[in-house]
């Protein structure tokens, strides 16, 4: 009965991916081309998105459609968010698809239900793993853009109190840059295209607040939109104390990691200590049984 059963499920997935392949036409196949990084099952993904529009699932689950938008938009940038949530979704959908077969395989070889049951809840929870996994690379980003803002912002207020311009400051902060794939010097140097494709300043400026999505840069970007045409000291003054307060900011950030960090060391320390004893107990007990 597990046998038949299983064989079922593999007809019905395999066969249901190739008819859903062929339904979905051009439109998705394209769609699994976007330039999304870190994808690795991008062929699997066009029949999976396509039943993942018509399900409407967007529609059903706005709240949580969104809060994967949200953290795409954040790694992948605005433009064509919506797609890059669909494709992302397919792309989880089709690891769970994988392991669903995988797990039939198994039920078909061995005859033992384990097989099927073990696949449907690993093919379940993968996907949140995954949700999850994005959303501790967006924190992270945020974290390091915070941790950055206060030494750019330093940089800014000197340049500022020299006689620089804010336009020319952030070009000077852009093109002296160390690390060149820092995520704020990544939409910095986006805006600064912008500025050189005819964008207005502020325009430009609110773009970079937009695909920073954090708010620590909405406070730099409105203290510099509402200071940089008064110039002179008001304007240092003004950038000066929004230092100080990031760099409180990054102090606290500082202490959470280490925290974390040594909080991750607890268990390998807990084991070490576990071995050392018993490799150390071991001969005295052995000398005992003697």
């Amino acid at each position: 009965m597990v046998k038949w059963i299983s064989a079922l499920v593999l007809v019905l997935l395999g066969g249901g991916w190739v008819v859903l392949n062929r339904i979905g036409g051009e439109r998705y196949r394209q769609l699994s081309r976007l330039p999304m990084e870190g994808l690795r099952l991008r062929r699997l993904t066009p029949p999976l998105a396509y039943l993942l529009e018509r399900s409407k699932v967007p529609m059903r689950f706005p709240i949580w459609f969104y809060r994967i938008q949200g953290s795409v938009q954040k790694l992948h940038g605005l433009r064509r968010s919506p797609e890059m949530t669909l494709l992302f979704m397919a792309e989880a959908l089709a690891y769970t698809w994988l392991i669903w077969i995988g797990g039939s395989i198994w039920s078909l070889l061995t005859g033992e239900p384990m097989g099927m049951m073990a696949g449907f809840g690993l093919g379940v929870l993968l996907p949140v793993a995954l949700i999850r996994d994005m959303q501790k690379k967006v924190l992270l980003r945020e974290q390091e853009i915070v941790m950055e803002l206060p030494e750019l912002l330093s940089i800014i207020v000197l340049l500022v109190g020299a006689g620089e311009t804010v336009q020319r400051s952030i070009v000077h902060c852009v093109e002296r840059s160390k690390d060149k794939d820092h995520p704020l010097y990544n939409e910095l140097r986006r805006m600064l295209l912008e500025w050189e494709g005819g964008h207005p300043f502020q325009q430009a400026l609110e773009q970079f607040n937009k695909r920073c999505g954090v708010q620590e840069v909405s406070i730099f970007t409105t203290t510099v939109l509402l200071n940089f045409r008064r110039g002179g000291n008001d304007f240092a003054l003004a950038l000066r104390d929004l230092s100080r307060v990031l760099w409180e900011k990054r102090k606290a950030i500082g202490r959470t990691r280490g925290e974390q960090a040594s909080s991750k060391l607890v268990f390998p320390m807990v084991v070490i200590f576990m071995v050392v004893i018993i490799l150390l107990g071991a001969p005295a007990f052995m000398m005992m049984n003697m």
